[in-house]
C-alpha cells in the first residue's frame, strides 16, 4: 500500500473515531444528563450520564484544577500531536495493524481532548457493563478507541515477529 493510501486509512480511522465519539457523548448529553441510568440485558450493560475530569477511572480527578489542565490537556496534545507526526511520518515502515492502532489510539484521545476544551477540562462518559456489584467504571467511544488500539498492539506484538524488516506470524505451538 503506498504512502498516501496509508495516510488516508489511518485520517479516516482516526477521523471516524473522533466523528462516533463526539456524536455519542452528544446524544449521551441530550438524552441522559437529567435522566435516570438505563440498564439493558439484565443490566448488563448501563448507560448514564458522568463527567470525568479525571483521566481512566478518574485516575487524578483529585488534582487541583490547574494541575488537571496542564496534564490531562496540555500533556496530553503534545503527546497526540507527536504520535500523529510519527504515524503519519513513518506509515510506510508501520505494518497496517499497527497504523490501525495508532489511528484508534489517536482518535480516541483526540475525542476526549475536545471534550476537555468543551467541559472546562471534563470528559463525557456514559456507558458501564458488568453484572451484578461487579461492574466497569464509567467510559464512552473514546475509550474503547483507546482500549482497541492497544489491544491491536499487545496481539501484534505476541502474533508476530520482526525479522530483517518483514513481519512473520509466529509459529503456533
Amino acid at each position: 500500500m503506498n504512502k498516501l493510501k496509508r495516510v488516508a486509512v489511518l485520517l479516516f480511522v482516526l477521523l471516524s473515531c473522533v466523528g462516533c465519539d463526539q456524536a455519542t457523548k452528544t446524544a449521551a448529553q441530550s438524552q441522559l444528563r437529567v435522566a435516570e441510568p438505563q440498564s439493558y440485558f439484565g443490566d448488563l450493560i448501563r448507560f448514564e450520564y458522568a463527567e470525568n475530569p479525571g483521566a481512566f477511572l478518574s485516575l487524578g480527578a483529585n488534582l487541583a484544577e490547574h494541575q488537571q489542565y496542564w496534564i490531562f490537556t496540555v500533556v496530553v496534545a503534545i503527546v497526540l500531536i507527536s504520535f500523529l507526526g510519527i504515524a503519519l511520518r513513518e506509515s510506510q515502515k508501520l505494518h497496517w495493524i499497527i497504523l490501525i492502532a495508532f489511528a484508534l489510539y489517536l482518535g480516541g484521545g483526540i475525542g476526549n481532548s475536545i471534550d476537555r476544551v468543551l467541559h472546562e477540562g471534563r470528559v463525557i462518559d456514559f456507558v458501564s457493563i458488568g453484572i451484578g456489584n461487579l461492574r466497569t467504571g464509567i467510559f464512552n467511544g473514546a475509550d474503547m478507541a483507546i482500549m482497541a488500539g492497544a489491544v491491536l498492539i499487545v496481539w501484534f506484538a505476541y502474533r508476530f515477529q520482526s525479522s530483517h524488516d518483514t513481519v512473520q506470524p509466529k509459529r503456533d505451538r
